[in-house]
C-alpha cells in the first residue's frame, strides 16, 4: 500500500490504478481447484510463485490463466520441460509474454514489465556445479523482488581457497545477506558464516549419495553449524531461500534510503 500511495503523490498512477490495485487485496478463487492470493506482492513484497510439480497440467495452466487476468506476473516454479512447451504455446496465443529458465526450472508471465528495483543486494554462493539448479532459483526470485544479485558458483570446500576470493568479490559489492547452496556434507554455509558480517541463509541440496544421501546429511550439518548467524532452509528451497533473502535484503535498503532522506 505504501508503494501505492508513493506513486499516487507523485503523480506516477491515477487514483483509478491506484483504487485498482488497492482492490486486488483479494484472494482470488479458481473453480474449486485453487484459491490465489494475488494481493501478496502489493502486501509483502513477494510475487505470486506457483509451484508446478505434483499438479495436473491442465489445472496448472488454468490456474496461471486466472491469475495473470488479475496481476501483472507470475513465477511458476519446478517447471519440466513438457510444462515449459505448453506454457509457451498455451500463453503466446493470449498475448502474454512467456520467459523460460531452463536451469532454474521456472516460467514467468509477464502481461507487462513489473521489476523495480528496489537497492537490495544479495549473494548467492554454492559449493558445487550440481547446486547451481538452486542458486538459480535464489537468483530468479531475488531478482524478481528487486535484488542485484551477486553470484559465484562451484567453489566448495574441496577446494576451499576459491570460496575466499568469491566472499571477497561479495564484501566488495556490500551485499547485504548471501545464501549458500551445498550438497553432500554441507560444510561450506558454516564456513562463509564464520567469515562475514552479514546474515547467512544455508540451502542444502539433495547432491550426495549413500549413507545421508539426498540433502539429509547437508541439512543436519546445517542445523548443527557451530557457526552463529546462519539460518537453514528446506533442502532444495531455492525459492524459500531467495525470498528471504530479498526480504531482508530489501529491508536494509529502505532503512539506508530512510536514512538519507532525514
Amino acid at each position: 500500500m505504501e508503494e501505492i500511495l508513493r506513486k499516487l503523490s507523485k503523480g506516477e498512477i491515477s487514483l483509478e490504478e491506484a483504487l485498482k490495485s488497492l482492490k486486488l487485496f483479494t484472494v482470488e478463487h479458481v473453480h474449486e481447484i485453487a484459491r490465489i492470493d494475488i494481493g501478496r506482492e502489493l502486501r509483502r513484497g513477494v510475487p505470486e510463485i506457483i509451484l508446478a510439480e505434483g499438479k495436473n497440467l491442465n489445472d496448472l495452466l488454468e490456474i496461471c490463466l486466472k491469475t495473470i487476468e488479475k496481476t501483472d506476473r507470475i513465477i511458476i516454479s519446478r517447471a519440466d520441460r513438457q510444462i515449459m512447451d505448453s506454457f509457451v504455446d498455451f500463453f503466446s496465443k493470449r498475448g502474454v509474454a512467456v520467459e523460460v529458465y531452463d536451469k532454474a526450472r521456472m516460467i514467468i508471465l509477464r502481461r507487462k514489465s513489473t521489476r523495480y528495483e528496489r537497492g537490495g543486494r544479495v549473494g548467492i554462493i554454492t559449493a558445487g556445479t550440481a547446486d547451481i539448479p538452486i542458486a538459480e532459483e535464489v537468483r530468479l526470485v531475488a531478482e524478481e523482488m528487486g535484488c542485484k544479485a551477486y553470484k559465484a558458483y562451484d567453489v566448495g570446500v574441496a577446494g576451499l581457497h576459491r570460496a575466499f576470493e568469491a566472499l571477497k568479490e561479495m564484501m566488495l559489492n556490500d551485499v547485504d545477506v548471501i545464501v549458500t547452496i551445498a550438497g553432500r556434507e554441507g560444510a561450506l554455509p558454516s564456513i562463509i558464516a564464520s567469515l562475514v558480517d552479514v546474515p547467512v541463509i544455508g540451502v542444502p541440496t539433495s547432491q550426495g549419495y549413500g549413507f545421508g544421501g539426498g540433502g539429509l546429511a547437508a541439512l543436519q550439518a546445517m542445523l548443527q553449524a557451530c557457526s552463529l548467524g546462519l539460518a537453514v532452509v528446506n533442502i532444495d528451497s531455492g525459492v524459500a531461500a531467495g525470498v528471504v533473502a530479498a526480504l531482508i535484503a530489501n529491508r536494509v535498503a529502505h532503512k539506508a534510503e530512510s536514512r538519507e532522506k532525514l
